[in-house]
């Protein structure tokens, strides 16, 4: 909190990617939207030791443990447009309850392309969930992070906390530009489970359909406590074992062999 270069590079960065502001352009029948967001996240990565070393390590742990405070600020506010929206959240209640059954599409499409390009149970850490904070807890509690499926969600988990909030964003506006989908689905499928993931796609879409920004704004937070309330329990449950279950049928197919026989044997090398 004291650490004013921090603060001071983060005004600047605000400033920069406000003066800009949102981006639109027309491709093909739908249009892109970038915001301001996706300019500061792109900038900040720019100022960090790899690039123009502006920032130190100790600007990037001291900003890392300032993402908490400012998350909760910014689902304080999102929590005051849940209120207004509450009779058309109701009754969408079936669909906001179901959408969650969308988190497994990461194992569907995940593990099976993690074995195909070589990795091995590093898929089912990496693919189980988007490897946020309570995936990477319960990894750790039921492997280790030290562990092959450790590794495979911290890769995604770092990589998510670097990627993950450009890459929605562009979705969002990608998918509300070239697909049937209504605008209150893409925001029900904001809420993954990160408020940062959340917030860029809900900009997005709100960017583009001004006049439902409020319901988009709450749908997308709804979504997203939903999925911080039983996201966990469909990992432990369902996302898990079926990865577990998938990683076997892939890997036999791709290698002709059993993984775990193939696994006894080279514990037994050893």
């Amino acid at each position: 909190m004291r650490n004013i270069k921090l603060h001071a590079m983060v005004l600047v960065l605000v400033i920069i990617a406000e003066f800009i502001g949102p981006f639109k352009t027309q491709v093909g029948v739908g249009t892109i939207v970038l915001l301001p967001m996706l300019y500061a996240l792109i900038l900040g990565i720019l100022l960090t030791p790899k690039f123009a070393k502006i920032a130190n390590e100790k600007d990037m742990e001291d900003a890392g443990s300032l993402i908490g405070v400012t998350l909760m600020l910014l689902m304080a506010k999102y929590g005051t447009t849940i209120g207004p929206s509450i009779p058309v959240i109701i009754k969408s209640s079936p669909a906001l309850i179901l959408q969650e059954l969308g988190n497994i599409g990461t194992v569907l499409l995940g593990v099976p392309i993690a074995v195909l390009f070589g990795l091995k149970r590093e898929s089912i850490g990496a693919a189980h969930s988007i490897a946020r904070e309570p995936n990477v807890a319960l990894i750790g509690e039921r492997f280790g992070l030290d562990s092959p499926e450790g590794e495979g969600v911290l890769g995604v988990y770092i990589i998510g906390t670097v990627f993950g909030t450009i890459f929605i964003g562009i979705l969002a506006s990608v998918l509300a530009a070239y697909t049937p989908f209504h605008p209150y689905a893409l925001a029900m499928a904001s809420g993954v489970g990160s408020a940062s993931m959340m917030t860029a796609s809900v900009g997005s879409l709100s960017e583009m359909f001004p006049q439902m920004a409020t319901e988009l704004q709450a749908f997308g937070a709804s979504s997203n406590l939903l999925s911080g309330l039983d996201g966990i329990y469909m990992s432990i449950w369902i996302a898990l074992p079926l990865a577990e279950w998938l990683y076997k049928k892939v890997y036999r197919m791709k290698y002709g062999a059993d993984p775990i026989r193939e696994n006894n044997i080279e514990e037994d090398r050893k």
